[in-house]
Parts: C-alpha cells; sequence; structure tokens
C-alpha cells in the first residue's frame, strides 16, 4: 500500500522552498534545481522526522547542521499546513516528540533545547517508527507520508531493518577526516534515498 499519492510539484520558480522534495529529487547544484510547493495541497501530508541525538553527532557540529535543516524543514512543514511525527534517538531509548500533530512555530523552542547524548537505540527507533507508520496508513490511506531521517550511521551493527512504504530520505551526519560509512548502507538497507549533509552547505 502507498503512503498516500504524489502531490503536484514544480521546479524553479519564487517562494517557500520545500525541503524534503528538493533533496528527494537529487542534490540541488542551483535554483533551477530548487523545489517549491503551494501553501496548501491534498491529500493532506504527514511528515515522520527521526533525529539520530547520540553522543557521536555531536562531532564536527554535525547536530548543529542537522538543527540548521530541521529548522528549515519545520518552517516548510508549517507553511504547508503538514502533519508531524516527530522521534529522537538518543540514551538507552527513543522518544516519541509528536506524534502526528500540525506543525507549529512551537517547534522552534524544542529544537533550540535539543542536545545529544548516549547511546544510539537508534534500531529500535526504527521499528518503533516503522509500525505507528503502518498502522497509520491503514488508518489514513489517502495521506501522502514521508520518512526524513538524520543520521551519523555509527552503529555497532543492525539487522532485520524495517523498510518504509513510502518516500524516505536519509541525511547522514557523520562528518570529519575519519568517516566509517555505515548510513549509506543504512539507506540501502532502509529502502531510503540518501543525502549527505555536506551537500546543503552551498544551499
Amino acid at each position: 500500500m502507498q503512503g498516500g499519492r504524489q502531490g503536484v510539484s514544480r521546479a524553479g520558480g519564487s517562494g517557500a522552498i520545500s525541503w524534503l522534495e528538493t533533496l528527494l529529487g537529487g542534490r540541488p547544484r542551483s535554483h533551477k534545481d530548487l523545489r517549491f510547493r503551494p501553501r496548501s495541497r491534498s491529500p493532506h501530508e504527514l511528515w515522520l522526522v527521526i533525529v539520530d541525538a547520540s553522543a557521536s553527532t555531536r562531532r564536527h557540529q554535525a547536530l548543529s547542521e542537522a538543527k540548521g535543516l530541521l529548522a528549515q524543514v519545520f518552517d516548510d512543514a508549517y507553511r504547508q499546513r503538514a502533519r508531524l511525527a516527530l522521534m529522537t534517538a538518543s540514551g538507552d531509548r527513543p522518544r516519541w516528540q509528536f506524534q502526528g500533530l500540525r506543525a507549529s512555530s512551537d517547534l522552534r523552542g524544542w529544537l533550540d533545547g535539543l542536545g545529544a547524548g548516549g547511546g544510539t537505540p537508534l534500531q529500535a527507533a526504527l521499528v518503533q517508527a516503522a509500525d505507528w507508520l503502518g498502522k497509520r496508513q491503514r488508518r489514513y490511506a489517502a495521506e501522502y507520508q514521508r520518512v526524513l531521517l538524520l543520521t551519523d550511521g555509527r552503529l555497532k551493527a543492525w539487522s532485520g531493518l524495517p523498510v518504509f512504504n513510502c518516500e524516505a530520505l536519509l541525511v547522514d551526519l557523520e562528518k570529519g577526516p575519519i568517516r566509517l560509512g555505515r548510513a549509506v548502507q543504512l539507506a540501502l538497507e532502509l529502502g531510503a534515498q540518501y543525502r549527505h549533509i555536506e551537500e546543503l552547505a552551498t544551499l
């Protein structure tokens, strides 16, 4: 089952940039590669955002850059009146921050307070998120859904990952001179598109 139908989008133009759609369309190299979206669209949208906030994401200001991207995504969701589900993975277990609520300006306060620390319960987060999304897809069959995962991929091991039954994008936060490159394989197994946070530096 698909998570809703694809809505109308357009490349180039003016107005508010749709960051999720821009990144899903490939690495933007110039203004003409940016995607712009109308204020409202049908069917309604849900954006599921999963943030790896483990201690390793503090390195080389990776989490700070992730916050910049999240601020853009939250603003985009607010303008488009999309619903937002937000989960963080840090410490000993993942935690839901919001589940299917309307995006609002209050998210800025939450984002300012977001810190990193502890372990990487990312696999548990992915399993919980996929289960929740599957139930929602059955309940709201016409809803258009997307998944955004921000992680540096620094897990010791994983197995039996879920595959999201909708468009999914993994943004790799791993930076620094020594990189394990695990996020590429993680995206492949999740059935997600892959982008590195450094691709956004020139936007």
